[in-house]
């Protein structure tokens, strides 16, 4: 696969699936340069929509043409796809039982200099209260490339984090993907590390390294789709490992990590464990890499814990 921002491998997915379903069609709120789908517009004008600035309406619109019998594709920054939509998600796509695909771009400290007003921290929490909704993270092009597909094929309502710019590759071509079902990325015996998206799986594969330099064995899985959550896979490292973590861009309530610790409480294990993500605080600007010190998203942060967990 050529070396590209995964917006960019978004939008080649979305042209070959248009190329073989008519009925694949596309909208944007006035994003579409930072969506990365004028590739998309170029070819199939009549298939594209940009409503402006009017997210609300972008998804309503789009419950309209899937009721229509399209397939659409809605995108926007993260923030606006679900705090301004939400309703509209909610009642006209999710309730309906419509089958929309919303993308919400720059997730967490992606958003960057965009700040904190653009910053959703909150996404997966406001979605994953929505009966019978698919949340999924791509973590590289390989994850996304198949994870899209995924979604167009399944009826019923998605919502992808989409990382914009360029992540490194973690998968080899071919890989296969199933909504629910997490990867093993590493496997070992001492520390599980259960991450989620472009961020945070690669930090957790820099924090493995570490560890294990240090003699720690470590399992790190990518735990690419939030909703519905791989009990199966979480129930089975959380009985086996000595101690677990979840990192997510993401607020630790009602995010991945909420959604791993449900199911180990309600199954009755029990072992030291730590969420990583942010922690009741808004967004700030900066660059990423500052934004990932600030909240604690980085390698070094989930040695630091990894170590204080397995001292318990």
């Amino acid at each position: 696969m050529a070396v590209k921002e995964m917006r960019a491998i978004y939008a080649d997915t979305l042209v070959e699936l248009a190329d073989a379903n008519e009925n694949i069609v596309l909208l944007e709120a006035d994003l579409m340069a930072a969506s990365g789908t004028k590739p998309f517009m170029q070819k199939y004008p009549e298939r594209t929509f940009d409503v402006g600035v009017a997210e609300a309406n972008m998804v309503g619109i789009a419950a309209g043409l899937s009721a229509g019998g399209k397939i659409p594709f809605a995108n926007t920054f993260g923030c606006f796809a679900t705090r301004r939509a939400f309703d509209q998600f909610f009642i006209s796509c999710c309730y309906a039982q419509q089958n929309v695909k919303l993308c919400g771009t720059d997730p967490g400290v992606s958003a960057a200099f965009n700040g904190g007003t653009h910053m959703p921290f909150e996404d997966i929490g406001l979605v994953r209260t929505v009966p019978n909704v698919i949340i999924f993270e791509p973590c590289d092009p390989i994850s996304l490339r198949a994870l899209v597909n995924a979604a167009a094929t399944h009826y019923g309502n998605t919502y992808m984090r989409l990382h914009r710019k360029m992540l490194p590759l973690i998968y080899s071509e071919g890989e296969q993907f199933e909504f629910g079902k997490g990867k093993i990325l590493r496997e070992g015996a001492d520390v599980c590390l259960i991450a989620s998206g472009g961020v945070c799986v690669g930090e957790a594969l820099k924090a493995c390294d570490i560890l294990t330099a240090k003699g720690i064995s470590v399992t790190v899985i990518d735990m690419h789709t939030i909703k519905p959550l791989d009990n199966e896979l979480v129930l089975q490292y959380a009985k086996s490992a000595k101690a677990l973590l979840t990192i997510e861009n993401h607020q630790i309530m009602n995010g991945l990590g909420s959604a791993v610790c449900e199911v180990i409480a309600e199954n009755g294990v029990c072992l030291p464990m730590k969420r990583i993500g942010i922690n009741d605080l808004f967004g700030e600007v900066g660059t990423q890499s500052y934004l990932q010190e600030r909240y604690g998203l980085t390698a070094v942060n989930i040695v630091n814990q990894a170590e204080k967990l397995l001292s318990k």
